[in-house]
């Protein structure tokens, strides 16, 4: 690299940013020039769009990252999170956020850029059984922070949740009521009635997070709600466009095209798999009344699997799934034009009932707290 300075600074930046996350850490040292142009938000932005999605599954022992390319690509993560080897407990979710990686485990949680070989822990010291990590965005001035909740059966109708900063460790707890009109209550009526979630994961889109839920009293009427990272609290945003939902259906929420929504739902009873998306850019600021659903993409071939916990992305009109057998092994299933394509079981990854996410990998390091980082 003793002549990188002759080559023009834009041409340098565009490689730059084609290069994986992984192998431009070594590159900070080339000059201050270049670490700062690594570590600069617009760099950070642009670089996230040129990766490409891939599925992060993590076992009780281990975590992986699953490429399809389109052969299937498997890599043992494990190594890179400092720490991990030892101390991995059961992962009941996991949720990422611009390339951060929140893998909740009850009421510890480890939040991971696994390509920067960055982690840190987050612990909960209260004694609420039913406590989540269960999601993860930042605020209107980019402060990243988790959020974690619970609730009591003294009062099942209040939904209790508290946020961690991550760059200052400052906890936050609130309780409310989540209304049939799509606010958050404060006190209790008649009419509220806690959100059941559906969905075993959710999403974060431009810092807020989002989830598919339904109320107790209307069941199989589901709706997304969101979490502002600003004001901390819940709202109801936008109606699903699929009615006639029933047990054991997959409905699962994905970002798609970088700000907007798509939605998997597949039929237990029919197998068929419907993928909608929306029509334009997402805000969690508008008023979801007028979001727009089109549908994308139907699949309804003959012998399809139940997708048991699926997560899923589109490449191009490609539908790429993640999902478990009965027997809770990971299996790849690529489809388009109506047909299964490819189905790959994933031998390398042992242990059954994997945690699974679709994952773009970024250059966001993880921020503030006693950060561990790999030498």
């Amino acid at each position: 690299m003793a002549n990188h300075d002759k080559l023009p600074w834009d041409l340098i930046e565009e490689i730059l940013s084609c290069v994986p996350p992984e192998s431009l850490v070594r590159f900070r040292t080339v000059s201050k020039q270049w670490n700062a142009l690594l570590s600069a938000k617009t760099f950070i932005k642009k670089h996230k769009t040129k990766m490409t999605y891939r599925f992060i599954l993590a076992t009780r022992s281990k975590i992986y990252s699953v490429r399809v390319n389109p052969n299937i690509e498997v890599r043992d993560l494990t190594s890179d999170i400092p720490a991990l080897e030892s101390q991995l407990p059961l992962t009941r979710r996991l949720i990422d956020c611009d390339g951060l990686l929140l893998c909740d485990m009850g009421k510890r949680a480890m939040v991971s850029n696994p390509w920067l070989r960055q982690t840190r822990w987050v612990e909960h010291e209260g004694n609420h059984r039913s406590f989540e990590f269960s999601g993860i965005g930042y605020d209107d001035d980019n402060r990243y922070k988790t959020l974690g909740t619970h609730w009591t059966e003294l009062d099942p109708t209040k939904t209790f949740w508290k946020t961690l900063d991550l760059s200052s460790d400052a906890w936050k707890e609130q309780s409310g009521v989540m209304e049939p009109s799509g606010t958050t209550s404060s006190s209790t009526t008649e009419e509220g009635t806690r959100v059941t979630i559906h969905s075993t994961s959710g999403v974060s889109l431009n810092g807020t997070w989002y989830r598919v839920g339904s109320y107790e009293k209307t069941k199989y009427s589901f709706f997304i709600v969101n979490f502002d990272f600003t004001k901390e609290t819940f709202n109801h945003f936008c109606d699903l466009p699929c009615e006639d939902n029933k047990d054991n259906d997959a409905l699962v929420l994905r970002v798609f095209m970088g700000d907007r929504f798509s939605l998997l739902k597949q039929s237990h009873l029919t197998k068929k798999i419907q993928i909608w998306v929306t029509k334009n850019k997402i805000d969690h600021k508008q008023d979801g009344r007028y979001v727009e659903w089109m549908n994308f993409m139907e699949v309804s071939i003959p012998n399809m699997p139940d997708l048991i916990q699926p997560s899923y992305f589109i490449n191009d009109k490609r539908l790429v799934v993640c999902s478990s057998d009965n027997d809770g092994r990971a299996w790849i299933y690529v489809l388009g034009n109506n047909n299964l394509i490819s189905k790959t079981k994933i031998d390398l990854v042992v242990d059954s009932w994997a945690s699974h996410c679709s994952f773009i990998p970024s250059l966001v390091s993880v921020p503030g707290g006693k950060r561990e980082e790999a030498e």
